[in-house]
């Protein structure tokens, strides 16, 4: 098997190799090049320590990235590459780093420190691959699969659980039948992983072509930090479907965009509340993504599709015209496709509500082709000459603005300057002009 290095990448090895080192690729890069794919990033693992690390590469910009544990980043050509001393990792006791590490010149032993068989893999163009964990097999087969005991790599680092179901979602692979056992077992250490850590995994897993089937057999794992979703598997919609398998439906019929995926994955969170359950869901909604760390737009956006979900479909250009005043363009239509998703979802499929949906979107595609006129800004006159007919400046510009709009949408006025002066004039004297 022969990988195409950059040349950067060929240079750091050939730089190691020189100096008396083993150097090879490790990790994600070497799996993601086996399976076709582009490496986001490449990693180098050597025999040398860190400082004689740094030494091989005095002529280059080093960054102690995570010199504790064996890492520095070299800069090659503008191309910053992250290369780690062989390592034994000690006792892990806070889930996430070991207590200590020991360095040796031995690559299998580093390699068996790692979480899956199909990142345990290393290359280099002299040696070409070393597998020592059957992780070439495990790709091929498409699965998942710890390197060693799924027990005690999960011990180590309960993100690992989160990173396989992530993984599974993301490359469509089955996970292994000890691994997943292993991972209901001690799906309780998810529950000790900063939220930081959790959203990150948490968001590409939700995104990826497999997250329907992943959040169906492991939704247990997934409660130990998202316990809004563990009363849904009990309950049913008006219909009598089962609401989770609903949920399920909806994330797989919807787009895979972060902001899309949660609020499906979220939107029936609150069927436990009898009373305006859009807004409690809503609050239900903010409250789960704040301390999962989500950033404040994507709260407020999928909190708000939350409360916005079951809002009367338009089927009118003025009605459309009054929502996209309310909401602005991009979120209607995220609006609409929350809408869409929904009615895919239903049992049996809601024909009638993706009929109109049809009707909805080709009326907002005719509106935002023409310019039709939505908001305040889009209006042919402004505050100015408001004022120089002599509306005086504050609150009463804005009231004259908005009636100005209104009239535009209503389409009782054309939006042109001369005309909106003439109709705000009429207006003020009283003078109906046969629409008024």
């Amino acid at each position: 098997m022969k990988i195409q290095l950059p040349p950067q990448v060929e240079k750091a090895i050939e730089i190691l190799v020189r100096a008396g080192f083993e150097a090879y690729i490790v990790g994600g890069c070497v799996r993601d090049t086996i399976m076709g794919k582009k490496p986001f990033d490449w990693d180098v693992t050597t025999s040398a320590r860190p400082e004689e690390i740094k030494k091989a590469f005095t002529n280059y910009k080093c960054i102690e990235t995570g010199i504790k544990h064996g890492t520095l980043t070299v800069q090659i050509d503008h191309m910053p590459i992250e290369v780690t001393a062989y390592r034994i990792d000690g006792e892990y006791t806070d889930s996430r780093h070991p207590n200590s590490i020991r360095f040796t010149r031995n690559l299998k032993e580093d390699l068996a420190r790692r979480d899956f068989t199909m990142n345990a893999l290393a290359y280099n163009p002299a040696n070409g691959l070393v597998d020592c964990f059957k992780g070439l097999e495990d790709i091929r087969h498409r699965r998942i699969c710890c390197v060693g005991n799924p027990d005690l790599r999960f011990q180590e680092d309960g993100l690992r659980i989160l990173r396989a179901l992530r993984f599974s979602s993301v490359l469509g692979f089955e996970i292994e039948r000890e691994t997943s056992e292993s991972i209901r077992r001690n799906r309780g250490r998810l529950r000790l992983i900063s939220a930081e850590r959790i959203h990150t995994e948490f968001t590409k897993l939700i995104c990826g072509c497999g997250a329907e089937g992943i959040l169906r057999d492991f939704r247990i794992a997934i409660e130990q930090f998202l316990p809004e979703i563990e009363p849904l598997p009990t309950l049913h919609n008006s219909c009598g479907q089962n609401i989770w398998e609903h949920t399920l439906k909806a994330i797989s019929a919807v787009e895979a965009a972060p902001i899309l995926r949660l609020t499906m994955l979220l939107h029936e969170i609150s069927k436990t509340e009898h009373e305006y359950p859009d807004l409690k869901g809503a609050e239900m909604v903010e409250q789960a993504l704040k301390r999962l760390r989500y950033d404040g737009g994507t709260v407020r956006t999928v909190s708000e599709l939350v409360k916005q979900r079951n809002l009367p479909l338009p089927s009118e250009q003025k009605q459309i015209l009054r929502y996209l005043n309310q909401l602005g363009a991009d979120h209607f239509r995220l609006l609409l496709k929350v809408k869409e998703a929904d009615a895919k979802a239903r049992l049996p499929v809601d024909s009638k509500a993706l009929e109109k949906l049809a009707e909805t979107e080709k009326i907002l595609d005719d509106i935002l082709k023409s310019g039709l006129c939505y908001s305040i800004k889009g209006l042919a006159v402004n505050g100015v000459d408001l004022m120089k007919l002599g509306i005086p400046k504050g609150a009463e510009i804005g009231k004259t603005l908005s009636f100005l709009l209104n009239a535009v949408m209503d389409g009782k006025c054309p939006n042109q300057n001369s005309e909106l002066i003439k109709y705000m004039i009429q207006q003020k004297e009283g003078i109906c002009n046969g629409n008024g």
